[in-house]
């Protein structure tokens, strides 16, 4: 196991190091963009299982909810747990996205801004 955690660490970081040689060229590498895409795949299979924990917590905690706070911030929490980010993308490799682990609120949802 850390081993594997070893080589996922290392083709992260050649990926994000390829990402930030390629940056100076008007166009991207073909090393940096397979560092991109091993590190992506990688990424995905090391992330996924905890996205999809986490999901299910959620939904799980929203049944909790329903009957402590009521059917709409149920939904609120089950939306909330399973949006955001469930796959790693090169462009997260390459710093020009981020990860969102847990979504946001729909826009209806967020709180109202000062007028």
């Amino acid at each position: 196991m850390r081993q594997a955690a070893a080589l996922v660490l290392a083709l992260l970081l050649i990926g994000h190091s390829t990402a930030s040689w390629a940056a100076s060229e008007a166009e991207e590498s073909t090393l940096s963009q397979i560092g991109a895409g091993v590190g992506s795949t990688i990424g995905t299979v090391i992330y996924f299982p905890f996205k999809a924990a986490f999901c299910i917590v959620g939904g799980v905690t929203s049944g909790f909810t329903v009957i402590f706070a009521g059917p709409e911030n149920a939904g609120k929490v089950a939306r909330t747990a399973c949006r955001g980010t469930w796959v790693i993308t090169p462009d997260v490799v390459k710093g020009k996205e981020s990860v969102k682990f847990a979504g946001d609120p729909s826009p209806s949802e967020k709180a109202p801004t000062a007028k």
